[in-house]
């Protein structure tokens, strides 16, 4: 791994020197400390990438960026990585879902749909309720973790979280 430190201002007033997980790791990437002991920050991942959702993140190591769109699970940025930093591609990409933040449109008692529209495996339903609008539900076994609810969400209120009771990435 290269010892060097990131000296950054940014890194410095946030309290941390070195590099931190990424706020989104790729799909099947090994666990942190091993991905970011191998990767040389070529880029060859964010290139690949036909979705561009790849970026260069903090100390130039790839991450997810949601926002953009979601992961289609395509296994390019696997296939564009000269080092053993990946899993096959025929285990879980990884094991993370969906959750819902207090700014939820819904929640708020707006009628809002688009994570909805933007969840291809149909993980998010929204059951009516009496006397209040939909809110949205999650079926956490048909989430894949893709973030394609993330980027449809207008205000931004969906973020992709792991689950707990797995270690990788």
């Amino acid at each position: 791994m290269d010892s060097t430190p990131d000296l950054s201002r940014r890194r410095w007033l946030r309290g941390g020197l070195g590099s931190e997980h990424p706020a989104q790791p790729l799909p099947w990437a090994v666990a942190w400390p091993q991905f970011a002991d191998g990767c040389t920050r070529c880029g060859d991942c964010v290139s690949a990438c036909p979705e561009h959702i790849i970026i260069s993140a903090d100390g130039g190591f790839p991450a997810i960026y949601f926002a953009r769109g979601e992961c289609t699970f395509c296994g390019e940025c696997v296939n564009a990585c000269a080092e053993p930093l990946f899993r096959p591609l025929e285990t879980p990409p990884w094991h993370q879902h969906a959750a819902f933040g207090d700014a939820c449109l819904a929640h708020g008692g707006v009628h809002c749909r688009s994570c909805e529209d933007g969840c291809e495996p149909a993980a998010i339903r929204f059951r009516p309720r009496l006397g209040a609008v939909s809110a949205p539900e999650l079926n956490r076994d048909a989430c894949n973790g893709c973030g394609g609810c993330v980027a449809a969400c207008p205000v931004s209120a969906i973020e992709i979280v792991k689950e707990d009771k797995h270690e990788e990435a």
